[in-house]
């Protein structure tokens, strides 16, 4: 069953990286007590994530903060060490970089799409959501092959 508006998120485990060293962090956790602006891409380093989505967040970050956004935080299917290094390479620093490695946060929420054919397996599909003390409050999930509704300005004009 897919995640909707109203549910909590499930309690799984990413990985963040802290000083350079990788951390596990339930997202119980991750989400609680604040309001965060969470975007999915399928993957680190592909052509539309590096060219337009991560950019647009971290563009976007001062005025989604400005409308009560406390924390902006990227999730893909690749390991923490990927994701630290291209959240780096896009000077994504103020976006938090979450590693969800074997699809367990992206499976609990219905969100997965395999991927197989261009040869990257399980992978999340593009969406971006507003959660707030770990309850979705927004979502947006684009339909395949599709960048229009999980941008950084789409969400922003929806919590205006």
């Amino acid at each position: 069953m897919t995640i909707k508006i109203g549910d909590t998120l499930p309690n799984t485990t990413l990985k963040i990286m802290v000083n350079n060293t990788p951390k596990d962090i339930s997202t119980k956790e991750f989400f609680a007590n604040r309001t965060v602006a969470l975007f999915a891409v399928p993957g680190a380093y592909t052509p539309t994530c590096t060219a337009k989505h991560l950019p647009g967040y971290v563009d976007a970050f001062s005025t989604l903060k400005g409308k009560g956004v406390e924390e902006v935080a990227c999730v893909a299917v690749n390991d923490i060490f990927v994701m630290d290094a291209w959240g780096k390479s896009c000077s994504a620093e103020n976006v938090t970089m979450l590693s969800d490695g074997n699809a367990e946060f992206t499976k609990s929420l219905g969100l997965e799409m395999e991927a197989q054919g261009y040869g990257m397996g399980t992978r999340s599909q593009r969406y971006s959501m507003l959660v707030k003390n770990g309850v979705v409050e927004k979502l947006f999930v684009e339909n395949p092959g599709t960048f229009e509704v999980s941008s950084a300005e789409y969400l922003l004009d929806q919590i205006s």
